[in-house]
């Protein structure tokens, strides 16, 4: 009987210590320009889990005739999207807009290290 319970205290022991599989950690950069004449809010969602860059309901603003680099730290592989709008006026919007409320499919990038860079410039026919 005790080397059953034996056994039982040694594979709790092993399961507590075993390794688990970290989560790779990357990066990855948006480089926006704001050409649209008025203060832009911005942005950033995984398509892959619940998380957004700032998050938290808040939202970076990026000053009408300046550019702005954000580098987010992202799990390997994750889909990330930009989302923009007019500060004050969310009905003109670039990418996947507020909250992620529209698709888009050239407003994202797979988590791997890269760059992707965009003008915003007033949109057409909207």
């Amino acid at each position: 009987m005790w080397i059953r319970g034996a056994f039982l205290a040694v594979g709790l022991a092993l399961a507590m210590v075993a390794p688990t599989t970290p989560v790779q950690a990357q990066e990855v950069s948006f480089d926006i320009t704001n050409d649209h004449g008025q203060d832009i809010q911005i942005e950033f969602y995984s398509e892959d889990r619940n998380h957004a860059w700032p998050g938290g309901g808040k939202a970076y603003n990026l000053p009408r005739a300046r550019q702005d680099k954000w580098t987010l730290s992202c799990r390997r592989g994750e889909k990330i999207c930009y989302g923009a709008w007019v500060k004050g006026a969310a009905q003109t919007y670039w990418g996947v807009g507020p909250n992620r409320k529209y698709s888009c499919e050239t407003c994202c990038v797979t988590c791997t290290g890269g760059t992707l860079a965009r003008t915003l410039t007033p949109p057409r026919g909207r």
